[in-house]
């Protein structure tokens, strides 16, 4: 996770993300602030619920926004790699940081570095995990196409990491949708996804057969708790077991019939971002997910 100093709502990323709200107008200080509230307390929620964090701070030096958005620039895998990516705004590929690097190098079992950065020279974008939604159990690639999650890159990064590539279109009041993990989270046993944003039949029943091919329960999200974040969560290992952790907007937008469904699974742990949420991301957008073996006798410090 990052924590920001000078968080605020991107107007470079603003085009395309209808998710995302106009802060312009509102104190800038007491936006960082909070922002930085926000970080702070969810990573104490996930500490206590037994996830190990590495929070690092984002004080300011470059114009990084959504830096508060790590999962954007780079993913690990279980067999030592880590893949950059190529991110379609000029601030937000300021965001890549080498002490970052070089920690996950020393504390685990990095064993290459594969930059995609260059697609970036040709316009062609892939904007990490908010692109891309891993089945890693499965080995399936989601990715709703956009202009940050385009074909070529995503066929590229399939290819090397042997995964399957289920690329889709979706759309939301009439544009489309900007990331993948606004709409659809994939957990062990359940997915979470917003079938009524995919406006061809096809791709949608294809979409929803492939996930119940997989063992998924589908876990189906209108349009309106799309734009409350419903989609944006992610499972994780807590010390007690599986968590779901969704922010407390999306949590409000659930039905009962929902919830019942993801308890049978994972127990819901609620975040409140609702600063973080008017740069168009939540709490998912906010973790970058560590899959390397951890180095042999390793103490990682979580700062």
């Amino acid at each position: 996770m990052i924590r920001p100093h000078h968080f605020y709502s991107n107007r470079e990323t603003m085009h395309d993300n209808r998710f995302q709200r106009d802060t312009e107008n509102h104190e800038k200080e007491d936006i960082a602030r909070n922002a930085y509230a926000e970080v702070t307390r969810m990573a104490a929620q996930l500490r206590a619920a037994g996830v190990t964090v590495h929070l690092f701070e984002d004080s300011g030096e470059h114009d990084t926004p959504d830096s508060v958005f790590p999962n954007n620039w780079f993913t690990t895998h279980q067999d030592g790699r880590l893949f950059l990516y190529p991110m379609r705004c000029r601030n937000r590929q300021r965001e890549v940081r080498q002490d970052i690097l070089d920690f996950l190098a020393q504390h685990y079992q990095l064993q290459s570095v594969t930059d995609l950065r260059h697609y970036g020279d040709a316009e062609t974008f892939l904007e990490g995990t908010g692109s891309v939604i891993f089945d890693h159990q499965v080995r399936i690639a989601y990715a709703c196409l956009s202009q940050r999650t385009q074909l070529k890159p995503l066929l590229s990064l399939c290819t090397a990491v042997n995964y399957q590539a289920h690329p889709f279109n979706a759309a939301l009041v009439g544009m489309p949708i900007y990331h993948t993990n606004v709409m659809l989270s994939v957990a062990s046993q359940f997915a979470m996804v917003g079938l009524d944003c995919i406006p061809d039949y096809q791709e949608r029943e294809k979409l929803c057969r492939q996930l119940q091919s997989t063992g998924k329960e589908i876990v189906n999200l209108s349009p309106s708790q799309i734009l409350q974040f419903a989609g944006n969560c992610l499972e994780l290992q807590g010390s007690n077991g599986k968590l779901l952790a969704l922010s407390s907007s999306a949590m409000a937008s659930l039905h009962a019939n929902q919830i019942a469904k993801i308890e049978k699974y994972a127990e819901l742990l609620v975040i409140d971002v609702p600063t973080i949420e008017t740069a168009g991301g939540s709490v998912r957008c906010m973790l970058a997910s560590i899959h390397l073996p951890t180095q042999a006798n390793a103490a990682i410090q979580s700062n």
